[in-house]
């Protein structure tokens, strides 16, 4: 949280240090590394030799060789290590893993006790059925990847120097020198690793985050004149800037290719297991017949793994079963979550909730941001405005009403400030030796909210059970939380180093004015709202005057741990803080605004290596405390930082935005990025965390968001208020919007019930179900929730139509959610759709049979207390299916459950149930699409025939709706129509 208003980034020069060959080298390497005395770094890899391959030896299930540096060391940013080792393994059917790295395996790894990867079946069989097919050069070495059902295609992966363009190139991004492409040679170095592989010109890229592209979804490669991409791989703390690092970190892409001869396409995937600082960089150079992709590592391995897909959705389920699959989320998550920084006060925060269910807008969950702490200290409340038994009361309020509570943990714990102070969490920490140490052994004491802290050290062996401690204390102090919100766990800190030592811990204030104070006020408005014309009400009119693009303002002018190495461990000083490759980090020095790289952890690990994976080793704390705390119950937990795999213990939201309507834009590319990344849960701070929303902006992302899997309006202290409920309109057009929402809920769950168990994406891109269409590419103005409903909202202001393109090139009948009517849509081109404020658009495909919640209530307990319908949109053939996956909506399974299964045709329907889930909803209303403009006649449930009062028909339309069936879903259902 705010990162925004923080002091500016310390920039660093690419400088290079002249130094004897470092201490990792001489203490693990040995006779590995090649010594050059006073060695200078030449920032130049035009002299690196590559390395020759020796020794290939067949295994069961792929291939090892040694790989021998093949010339004098280059030393480009570090020193060159002699011998390296290659296996290649074929894990599935669809997934080959390539492995590169040094022979003696002193180079950081990822433990498996961080990240267990699938390590597949690996069965002998798989080298020669395998459809990727791994095929190299010896010397000097290099690889690619083919398909076995096309092997004369371009390769998925290819990094032969034929392959790229010739170099020496000059900087492809004319102001960044460090684009100058001198070679390709593969480079394995103590702190630098570069390796390169064509693409196709202009390829359709996507992935690799976290980050806000001005691209959008598909990432920028640099044809046609645009400038390329350099995506940064070290976590940051900062508000949502575009095209840079921030959050997470997920080196892994899916390439989707499109072969114009056959009109059919393919996918593919690769990912890098590494937690390495790095630039990953998409460039096409100036009269290149391909684009490429270059890794540049400051240290660990090239550890690699390929996806054949062929289909976009299966190039991420096969990568979420090498990662793990998505947590089950509770279906309580699923509600309205509302919260902002600046609740003052239980009471103020009460009467939230009160003015909400006035206003009849639904709320699931109610937030506290870090006002609900004492001292801005981690599992406390203010004793004043918060007290432990006046929150107990309110939370037992809250779950008396089906409703539920979460409040934030930050990763810093604050330091004690003198000898009488009392702080638990930090005592029990002291007397585990479980906090982050400073290179000397003392605590590394940072700066964040409360003043000094120190950090948890998720490697040593007592946290887990320290920050379970934590969180129980918390619990019965008052703080009954359903689930949990962790922030600023990139690691963040507000000072450079261990700035608490020997500093006067008393001094608690933090180094910048707080947003909403006297020298930092919230002036910004979204675009075209002139708030020194109209006044900081944001509304959408005034005395009935629009104010969007209105600066003449209104008529009276007035507005109303298992490890293979230490890694840079044993690096001196130097090249901890400032390695001599720098990446692009956006704050410049590693360190800025974050643990400095020396920080040291239990196992004798650096942060240098570590850094990345500070969050998702949060992420597995926390979620293996809630399931100590509330066994058998699902956790909820919502993250800043993430990286790969944390999908299996947290959702996501996508850090501080902006209020604004570009931001609304990159609401969706984030939504898709992370259904790439296996953390399908997740959704953006809706109307905008930072700057001020007003009431065109808050109604249109109200309803953008009803549609993404994580819904949660919250912004910035001293901002205007932005509860739905603030204005009329806004109230409306939440109320429609979640009514949808609500009703759609087991669609939504079944999605995700796919997600857990085979890694299938709930929301997806337009090429996802139409991958040979190359118009959809590109578009993330639009996208699909499942297979079947696709939203098409409004992201400009003053707009009362939207342009959006129907997939399916006139093959696919869209209708209308509403209104049921199909759409007369342009084939293969935008189509202009009606949108006035209040209204989004979102249409069903053909061949869908919906399970809904017949009557949305206000919370999800509510709803699905109510009785069951269905929704079937046939196809011109007359055919429909689907499936509702349906159990307790709580507990962690495997746990008692049924699966429906929905197929029309031939004018019948029939229903099957499968499971030992009793569902007590019955199934009361049906409704047909599609059935022609003849009132069907001899309408039966069962075998028995249907009343006449209990059926209603649109012949416009071409709608049947059966009302009142009440069929029992825990046995066959069969409706027939004539």
């Amino acid at each position: 949280m705010l990162a925004s208003f923080l002091a500016g980034a310390l920039l660093v020069g690419r400088t290079a240090l002249a130094r004897e060959p470092s201490a990792l080298s001489r203490a693990l390497l040995g006779d590995n590394v090649l010594e050059v005395e006073n060695q200078t770094y030449s920032h130049n890899v035009s002299s690196c030799p590559g390395y020759t391959l020796t020794g290939l030896k067949e295994s069961k299930n792929g291939v090892t060789a040694a790989l021998t540096l093949a010339g004098p060391a280059c030393n480009a940013f570090g020193q060159d290590i002699s011998n390296l080792t290659l296996e290649v393994t074929y894990d599935t059917k669809e997934r080959l893993h390539v492995n590169i790295y040094d022979t003696a395996k002193a180079q950081f790894t990822i433990p498996s006790s961080v990240v267990e990867l699938s390590s597949g079946s690996k069965h002998a069989s798989l080298k020669g059925s395998s459809d990727l097919v791994f095929n190299y050069e010896s010397s000097p070495f290099a690889f690619w990847i083919t398909r076995r059902s096309a092997p004369h295609s371009q390769p998925v992966f290819d990094t032969r120097v034929s392959s790229l363009p010739q170099t020496p190139i000059a900087p492809v991004i004319a102001t960044d020198n460090s684009t100058a492409l001198d070679r390709f040679p593969l480079v394995f170095e103590d702190q630098f690793l570069q390796l390169t592989s064509s693409l196709p010109l202009d390829a359709n890229v996507y992935g690799l985050g976290e980050v806000v592209a001005s691209s959008g979804f598909r990432r920028d490669v640099g044809a046609n004149g645009s400038r390329g991409t350099i995506q940064t791989m070290w976590a940051r703390d900062i508000a949502d800037p575009v095209d840079e690092n921030e959050y997470g970190i997920h080196p892994f892409y899916m390439e989707h290719r499109y072969d114009t001869t056959t009109n059919k396409s393919q996918s593919h995937g690769v990912f890098l297991f590494s937690a390495a600082g790095s630039d990953i960089l998409l460039l096409t150079p100036s009269s290149s017949n391909v684009s490429l992709i270059e890794y540049r590592l400051l240290g660990g391995t090239l550890d690699f793994y390929f996806f054949s897909g062929p289909t976009p959705q299966s190039v991420v389920e096969q990568y979420g079963a090498l990662v793990g699959l998505p947590t089950w989320q509770p279906y309580w998550g699923f509600g309205f979550h509302l919260c902002r920084w600046g609740y003052t006060s239980v009471n103020d925060t009460r009467e939230q909730v009160q003015r909400m269910r006035e206003a009849n807008i639904p709320l699931e969950t109610m937030w506290n941001d870090i006002d609900l702490y004492h001292a801005y200290r981690d599992f406390t409340s203010d004793p004043v405005s918060f007290p432990g038994e006046d929150m107990r009361a309110f939370i037992r309020e809250l779950a008396k009403n089906h409703q539920h509570y979460i409040p934030i943990v930050d990763a810093a714990v604050p330091h004690l400030t003198n000898d009488t102070d009392v702080y638990d969490p930090y005592t029990r920490g002291v007397e585990f030796d479980v906090w982050i140490k400073s290179p000397d052994g003392s605590e590394y004491i940072g700066n964040v909210w409360p003043g000094y802290t120190v950090f948890p050290d998720w490697f040593a062996k007592n946290m887990g059970s320290v920050w379970t401690e934590a969180l129980s204390n918390w619990s019965k102090a008052g703080i009954e939380f359903s689930g949990i919100w962790l922030d600023m766990n990139e690691a963040s800190s507000f000072c450079v180093g261990s700035c608490g030592t020997g500093a006067d811990l008393s001094n608690t204030s933090v180094p910048f004015i707080l947003p909403g104070k006297p020298g930092n006020l919230v002036t910004n408005f979204p675009e075209g709202y002139n708030a020194f014309v109209w006044g900081p009400s944001g509304n959408y009119s005034i005395n009935g005057t629009l104010t969007y693009g209105n600066d003449d303002g209104p008529a009276n002018g007035t507005p109303s741990l298992t490890k293979r190495g230490l890694g840079a461990a044993g690096l001196d000083d130097a090249d901890l803080l400032a390695p001599p490759y720098t990446i692009h980090n956006g704050f410049g020095a590693l360190s800025e605004h974050a643990l400095a790289t020396n920080a040291t952890h239990a196992n004798g690990l650096v942060e240098l290596d570590t850094h990345n994976l500070w969050g998702l080793m949060e992420e597995k704390a926390t979620h293996a405390a809630l399931l100590s705390l509330h066994p058998g119950k699902r956790p909820f937990i919502i993250s800043r930082s993430t990286f790969a795999s944390a999908g299996k213990w947290t959702g996501h939201w996508l850090g501080d935005n902006f209020a604004n309507w570009t931001y609304m834009h990159y609401n969706i590319q984030g939504a898709l990025q992370f259904q790439l990344f296996q953390i399908p849960f997740v959704g953006a701070d809706t109307c905008g965390f930072n700057d001020n929303t007003d009431e065109e902006l808050c109604n249109r992302w109200m309803q953008l968001s009803a549609f993404m899997p994580f819904y949660r309006n919250h912004n910035i202290l001293g901002a205007i208020s932005q509860e739905p409920y603030r204005w009329d309109s806004v109230a409306e057009a939440s109320r429609i919007a979640i009514a949808v929402r609500y009703s759609l809920l087991p669609y939504w769950y079944t999605l995700f019930a796919a997600a857990s168990t085979k890694g299938t994406p709930p929301v997806r891109a337009l090429f996802f179900e139409f991958p040979d269409e190359p118009e959809l590419f590109g578009i993330d103005a639009q996208f699909l929730i499942g297979r079947d409903i696709l939203v098409t909202p409004v992201l400009a202001p003053n707009a009362t139509t939207v342009d959006g393109i129907f997939p399916g090139r006139g093959s696919v009948v869209w209708r209308d959610w509403y209104t049921h009517e199909a759409v007369n849509a342009t084939a293969g081109a935008p189509t202009t759709l009606a949108a006035p404020l209040g209204h989004i658009n979102v249409h069903v495909r053909d061949g869908a049979a919906i399970l809904l919640h017949a009557q949305p209530g206000y919370t999800t307990t509510e709803t699905r207390a109510g009785p069951y319908a269905l929704l079937v949109a046939l196809d011109k053939h007359g055919h429909a299916s689907g499936t509702a996956y349906v159990d307790d909506g709580e507990s962690v399974p495997p746990t008692p459950s049924t699966t429906l299964a929905f197929a029309a045709r031939g004018g019948a329907l029939s229903v099957s149930s499968v499971g030992n889930f009793a569902i007590a909803q019955k199934l009361d209303t049906i409704t047909v699409l599609g059935v022609g403009s003849e009132r069907p006649h001899a309408i039966k449930a069962n075998g028995a025939a249907v009343k006449e009062g209990q059926v209603e028909f649109d012949a416009r339309v071409g709608k049947v709706v059966l009302k009142g069936l009440g069929l029992d879903l825990n046995k066959g259902v069969s409706v027939s129509w004539a």
